[in-house]
């Protein structure tokens, strides 16, 4: 919201400057954004006349002048303006004075022999405009010597503020000077809006066809109106805030817009069809020609004002480009309406069409200000344009805005911690317009002025007339009883409470911490947030980039990525996870995993001589339309070959460098790692002799690997190998929290026995490590695998398993009888578990 200092003054009764008012509207929490200061710059320019105007001795392009800028002394200038003539007014600048225009301080100098001791200016060399084809020409009897910024107004600072959705009644001079009045400083204006006699009938009438698309209207025409250029203090008014003046009918709207807060719209009489006006919801297949020159295809959601021809405005957002009024225009009709905000916010946001009307129609605008800002409409356009104006024409009525609040006074100080007197509080209220009700020692009860809707407002008025700012239809009806009486009871006290606050100043209201609920705060993260960012820098610091993916791809390519463990013999991504308006023809389906947007990645990256990457992504895999249906994952994939290093020769990946991701992370997340084990049984996007499901369990999958099953390669165009893996988040366990005791720390060294067992290649090297560490728990404390063997000296079908066991006394030093019977232990237990036999 922008206005000028000289604007604010017509309706402010006040000494104060642009500085005390910028201070004063920050603390009332209007905020300043900006404040700008046109004639700043030009503050040192004075008004000239030339007393003669010769030729330059030795240029044919330049004139030689005689300037006086009422100080009594001439000074010689040398000027190439084509308009520089004898008698001529304009601007002049001294030496030593900066030229914005230009970038240049003025020195004295000569030009051609002829010396130069001044400069006359364009309106381009003093930043006012584009016009350089001259010196400004100034009126005959504008005083020599004069600031030029004073003669011309431009010292009239231009303030702009920030404007909150809850005040609509801010978006008007009238209105920040009201709040600046009730704070202290200064007195608003008296302000009135004499009747203006009507002459004759109304050529157009008002109808209300659905209330949905307007709850009042009021209409007025005028006739033998003259539509020229505005008077030049109205033109300036526009042009300082940002306007285009475009002629007197239009700029009238839109002073009213900005100096009242009323938006208006003026028709040409001539260019309506048929004599009604209608407030209706548009029709399929309805468009609008705009005033800004755009069509715009209407929806059956959108309210119109139309003709008998169709529509003529998109109500309280932007009129039609038919209707509107020009040079040829002799009887104009103003439009003056009450809209829905919700629909006039959803209709402007549907066709992306911001105007200052639907800004103000947004935020609510004073249901009674209608008829007033009609008859002051219609009075300066006769005063401006001539002509006489007609019988009013209305349809629907004013809503039942009338609505009161209370305010217990110990509210001020429980709330906003401000210890303030009842009839300071009360003395606040009264100048911003509520009136006292009733009053009590605790209490007092005062009537809403019209133009604060954001006060105990519950938009009623606009319910009644088919607003959308209801409750959920399927909530609860006791909830929804309680909600609203909760809402009801609390909000119209709270609004009084921060009234009264912000009229004294924001600066003022005491700092007070919010009680601390504990004395350790609680974790800012759940769990779950908790391990999804360890994850992601585990697998960061194992030399993964993190990648951020589309959640949906092309049905067919998510067709190769069965998540079902074991796989299905025929699998198709779920209906219901098709996209109905996809962004792209190909991206239609929600991802079965995360594993396939970024193999797609890793082809892209491979299609373009990127082929050895590492990507992992924390994001979801959806597999069904319920919220169980979607999985938080931990996905990475691999492609190509390993770095290349001195001690070791790159290969391809394999599915054991997926296996260690997942097991660095699980580790990293606190899975007991003795507890898990691996099976075959790996999704169908796998291949499947070379992956693997890691369990916790039978029943509980906790993650997958493998590498990528070759015809998913061929399919996605990858060539070279590929592995992949994912970490299920959400079925991973909360770690138990235990108090932490003293640490485990035996007095005796552990000691280490190497077994070699020869077992079927079908048993999996993981029952076995199970059963040696299940043979002596109170002495096992851990088996790993150090060697594969199968080959010569080993029977066909059997493979060679050595493993370490790790045994740690506690009470005493073992003797070697102990240590044997740990040993043939181990051996008993694994011999029973898997059928092995021990090498010699």
């Amino acid at each position: 919201m922008k206005f000028t200092l000289s604007w604010l003054r017509d309706h402010l009764d006040t000494d104060a400057g642009v500085d005390e008012i910028a201070r004063t509207l920050n603390a009332i929490g209007l905020e300043v954004e900006g404040i700008e200061d046109r004639g700043a710059a030009l503050a040192s320019f004075r008004i000239a006349r030339v007393i003669e105007a010769t030729q330059h001795p030795n240029a044919d392009r330049l004139r030689q002048l005689r300037v006086d800028i009422g100080d009594g002394v001439e000074r010689s200038v040398v000027c190439g303006a084509p308009n520089a003539r004898t008698g001529l007014v304009g601007v002049a600048a001294l030496p030593g004075e900066y030229v914005p225009g230009t970038g240049v301080t003025l020195k004295v100098g000569e030009i051609r022999g002829v010396k130069s001791e001044a400069m006359m200016l364009s309106a381009r060399e003093m930043g006012l405009g584009d016009d350089h084809s001259g010196i400004v020409d100034l009126p005959a009897d504008a005083p020599i010597g004069a600031s030029y910024v004073q003669w011309a107004g431009l010292d009239d600072p231009i303030i702009e503020i920030s404007i909150t959705p809850n005040r609509g009644d801010a978006l008007s001079v009238r209105g920040i000077a009201r709040d600046l009045a009730a704070a202290g400083l200064g007195t608003l204006k008296p302000w009135s809006a004499p009747k203006v006699a009507a002459a004759y009938k109304s050529p157009l009438n008002w109808k209300i066809e659905d209330p949905r698309a307007c709850l009042y209207v009021l209409g007025r025409a005028v006739r033998g109106v003259k539509n020229g250029p505005s008077p030049q203090w109205l033109q300036d008014r526009l042009t300082a805030i940002g306007l285009r003046p475009i002629s007197a009918l239009v700029d009238v709207t839109n002073l009213f817009t900005f100096d009242l807060g009323r938006p208006l719209h003026v028709f040409d009489v001539a260019k309506v069809r048929g004599t009604d006006l209608t407030m209706r919801m548009a029709r399929d297949g309805e468009t609008l020609s705009a005033l800004n020159g755009k069509d715009y295809a209407l929806t059956t959601e959108d309210g119109v004002i139309a003709d008998a021809a169709g529509p003529e405005a998109l109500g309280g957002v932007i009129g039609g480009s038919h209707s509107g009024c020009d040079e040829t225009t002799t009887e104009c009709f103003i439009e003056c309406a009450l809209f829905d905000p919700v629909r006039i916010a959803l209709s402007g946001r549907r066709h992306d069409v911001r105007t200052d009307a639907r800004s103000r129609f947004e935020r609510g605008l004073d249901p009674a200000f209608l008829p007033d800002a009609l008859e002051a409409a219609t009075r300066l356009i006769i005063e401006l344009c001539g002509g006489e104006a007609s019988e009013i024409s209305s349809a629907g009525a004013e809503p039942a805005w009338k609505r009161s609040a209370a305010l217990r006074f110990d509210r001020v100080a429980s709330y906003g911690g401000l210890d303030l007197p009842a009839d300071e509080a009360v003395g606040r209220l009264e100048r911003l317009g509520f009136a006292v009700q009733a009053r009590d020692a605790a209490t007092v009860t005062v009537a809403v002025p019209s133009w604060r809707n954001d006060v105990a407002g519950d938009l009623s008025a606009y319910r009644a007339g088919g607003g959308t700012l209801t409750q959920f239809e399927g909530l609860d009806p006791a909830r929804a009883a309680k909600a609203a009486e909760g809402c009801a009871a609390v909000e119209p006290e709270a609004d009084l409470i921060e009234e009264v606050l912000r009229l004294g100043g924001l600066d003022a209201v005491p700092a007070v911490s919010l009680p601390a609920l504990a004395v350790i705060p609680p974790p800012a993260f759940t769990a779950k947030q908790s391990r999804a960012a360890l994850a992601r820098r585990v697998l960061a610091s194992r030399g993964m980039l993190e990648a951020v993916t589309f959640a949906f791809m092309e049905a067919k390519t998510a067709a190769l990525f069965d998540p079902t463990t074991p796989p299905q013999a025929s699998w198709s991504p779920p209906e219901a996870l098709r996209l109905v308006n996809p962004i792209a023809a190909d991206l239609d389906q929600m991802r079965p995993t995360p594993v396939a947007s970024l193999l797609l990645a890793a082809a892209r990256n491979a299609a373009r001589g990127f082929g050895d990457v590492a990507l992992c992504e924390i994001g979801a895999a959806y597999r069904g339309v319920t919220p169980d249906g979607q999985a938080a994952v931990a996905a990475g994939v691999r492609h190509g070959s390993t770095p290349r290093h001195w001690a070791e020769a790159a290969r391809g990946v394999d599915a054991m460098d997926a296996k260690g991701d997942v097991l660095a992370v699980l580790a990293a997340l606190g899975v007991p790692m003795a507890a898990l084990q691996v099976t075959a049984d790996a999704p169908g996007f796998y291949h499947p002799g070379r992956s693997g499901v890691v369990r916790q369990g039978p029943k509980v999958t906790l993650a997958t690997f493998g590498e990528i099953h070759p015809a998913v390669m061929a399919a996605l165009g990858l060539p070279g190998p590929a592995v992949a893996f994912e970490v299920l988040l959400d079925a991973l366990p909360e770690p138990k929290r235990r108090r932490k005791g003293v640490p485990d720390l035996p007095p005796f060294q552990p000691l280490r026995r190497d077994f070699a067992f020869l077992v079927a290649d079908s048993v999996a090297a993981e029952t076995l490590l199970r059963a040696a560490r299940g043979a002596d728990k109170a002495l096992i404390t851990d088996a790993a695998l150090f060697d594969r063997y199968q080959g010569k000296g080993v029977p066909d079908g059997q493979v060679s398993l050595a493993i370490q066991v790790t045994i740690q006394p506690r009470e005493a030093t073992l003797t070697d009888v102990q240590i044997e019977a740990v040993a043939d232990r181990v051996v008993a237990a694994v011999v029973k578990a898997t059928g092995a036999v021990l090498r010699a």
